[in-house]
C-alpha cells in the first residue's frame, strides 16, 4: 500500500522538531510495512513543484493522508477529483480551540475552503475529542470523526529507573532528605506553554519547602525571556536546571530520573510529552484543558485550572507528599495505546477501509 502524507510540518535541517508528531505517525505505519512518502511545504509552488516529481518517481499513491487543513488540502482534494484517490485528514492543530482562536482569524473564503475539504474527505481524524469538538464549533464537519492518538518513540516503554539523589551530593538541597525531581518539557512558547506561571508557582513553593528541584527541558521563541524571568524572580540557587533542547533519547533519560512531570498550559491539544509521561509511568501535573483531560485522572496525576498559580502551587505540595503513592505499572500500562505498533496498526487498518 503506498500513502502520501500532504503536511507543512516536518522535521528539517533548519528544525528538527517540527512535526516531529507527523513523522511518527509516518514511522508507526512504515513500520507496519506501508510505503509512506511525504511532501512537506509551506509555499504552493513548491509543494507542486514535489508532488510532479514524486508522481513521476513513484506514481500514484493508494490514500492521502492530509496532516492539518491548509493549503495542502487543495491538493488532496484536487487528487481525488482527479484520479479518485481518498484522502483522510490527521488533525492536531490547537488553533480551532476557543482558548486558541487563530483559526476564527482565517479570512472568510478559506474557511469555506476548508470547510469543503473536510467535509469531502473520507475520514477525519483528531488527536483528541475535545479538538473534533472545537473544529464542529468552526464549521469544519465530517460524518466520519474519531480519534488517533499521538506516537511515542518505542524507547520510553523501557523500564524507569529510580531516581538517584547521590546527584544532589554538591547542593545545599542534598542535606535535606529524599529530593523529589519535577520535570517540565516544552517548546517555551508562552502564550501556550505558560512557563512563567510554572516558575511562580515555584517560587511560592520555595518558601514553604526546597525537597526538590525542577528540570526545565527545551527551548523556544520565549527561552531567553522566561530565563530572565526566572532570574528575576530570585529563586533560591540549584532549585532550577535548564538543559536546552535534548535528543529524545535524553528526553526520555531526564523522564527516568522524574518524580513528577509538569505541564500548566493554557491550551493544548493532545501533548505528546503527557504521552511519554504516562510511557514512564511518571505521575503528571496538568491543566483542565484541550484533550489534556482525556489523558490525566485521578489513577495518573492531578489537573488543575489554567493560569492559577496558587491552585498549581497546592497541587505540587501534595504530589511532593503522595508522588510515591502512584503506581507506575498502572500509568505505564495506559500509555501503550500511544506506541508504535498500537497506533501504527490502527493506521493501517483505517488506510485499508478507505482505499
Amino acid at each position: 500500500m503506498k500513502v502520501l502524507y500532504l503536511t507543512p510540518w516536518y522535521p528539517d535541517a533548519r528544525d528538527a522538531m517540527a512535526g516531529l508528531f507527523v513523522q511518527k505517525h509516518a514511522d508507526a505505519v512504515r513500520a507496519q510495512g506501508v510505503d509512506v512518502r511525504v511532501i512537506h511545504s509551506q509555499g504552493w509552488r513548491d509543494m507542486w513543484r514535489q508532488w510532479r516529481r514524486l508522481k513521476r518517481e513513484w506514481g500514484l499513491p493508494d490514500v492521502v493522508q492530509l496532516n492539518v487543513v491548509q493549503k495542502q488540502g487543495v491538493l488532496a482534494r484536487w487528487l481525488k477529483r482527479r484520479y479518485g484517490i481518498p484522502y483522510i485528514i490527521v488533525e492536531h492543530w490547537s488553533g480551532y480551540l476557543p482558548e486558541n482562536g487563530m483559526y476564527m482569524q482565517v479570512p472568510a473564503w478559506k474557511r469555506r475552503l476548508y470547510a469543503k475539504i473536510v467535509r469531502e474527505a473520507s475520514m477525519l481524524l483528531c488527536v483528541s475529542d475535545r479538538l473534533a469538538e472545537a473544529m464542529k464549533a468552526c464549521g469544519l464537519e465530517n460524518k466520519n470523526t474519531r480519534k488517533i492518538n499521538n506516537v511515542v518513540d518505542e524507547f520510553f516503554y523501557s523500564k524507569p529507573r529510580h531516581p538517584d539523589n547521590s546527584k544532589y551530593r554538591d547542593t545545599e538541597i542534598s542535606k535535606t532528605p529524599k529530593v523529589k525531581t519535577l520535570l517540565h518539557v516544552s517548546c517555551f512558547d508562552e502564550r501556550a506553554k505558560n512557563v512563567k506561571g510554572l516558575l511562580r508557582a515555584a517560587k511560592m513553593l520555595a518558601e514553604k519547602r526546597q525537597d526538590w528541584r525542577m528540570t526545565l527541558v527545551g527551548t523556544g521563541v520565549d527561552y531567553q525571556e522566561v530565563r530572565a524571568y526566572a532570574e528575576a524572580l530570585g529563586l533560591p540557587e540549584g532549585l532550577l536546571e535548564w538543559t536546552g533542547e535534548l535528543t529524545p533519547h535524553q528526553v526520555a533519560d531526564e523522564f527516568d530520573k522524574a518524580d513528577v512531570f509538569i505541564l500548566p498550559s493554557n491550551y493544548e491539544n493532545a501533548p505528546v510529552v503527557i504521552s511519554e509521561s504516562l510511557a514512564k509511568g511518571v505521575p503528571i501535573i496538568s491543566t483542565r484543558v484541550g484533550g489534556i483531560p482525556e489523558m490525566v485522572n485521578e489513577s495518573n496525576g492531578m489537573l488543575v485550572t489554567p493560569g492559577n498559580d496558587e491552585e498549581l502551587t497546592q497541587a505540587i505540595d501534595k504530589m511532593l507528599d503522595h508522588c510515591q503513592d502512584y503506581d507506575r505499572e498502572t500509568i505505564r500500562r495506559q500509555g501503550l495505546q500511544y506506541s508504535f505498533a498500537s497506533v501504527g496498526a490502527e493506521l493501517k487498518q483505517i488506510y485499508e477501509t478507505v482505499r
